[in-house]
């Protein structure tokens, strides 16, 4: 339990709060949830890694969704319990040689 608030500890991974405030940042922003596409999109990966992200988010209780529809996305972690969205990690490898 966090001693200040007397609330416990957040129950997700480092990778999984930057998903949860993702989330949160876009519904604040954009007065809906985003799609999963809007969520590859971000962090630069792929549709079943998203859908995976998005089962287990689900699965532990921390976000839910409205089988067969679209942008149901609902965080179930208060606000203040996210972490900080971070800009995901857009180093570009290349193998031309730099002068």
């Amino acid at each position: 339990m966090n001693q200040m608030s007397g609330r416990a500890a957040p129950r997700f991974t480092a990778k999984q709060g930057q998903y949860l405030a993702f989330i949160d940042a876009y519904i604040r922003l954009n007065r809906q949830p985003p799609a999963e596409r809007d969520i590859q999109r971000f962090f630069g990966v792929t549709p079943p890694t998203v859908h995976q992200m998005s089962l287990a988010l689900e699965r532990n209780g921390l976000i839910r969704r409205t089988p067969g529809a679209s942008r149901s996305i609902q965080v179930l972690v208060s606000p203040e319990d996210l972490p900080v969205l971070q800009a995901p990690d857009q180093t570009v490898e290349t193998s031309v040689p730099r002068h």
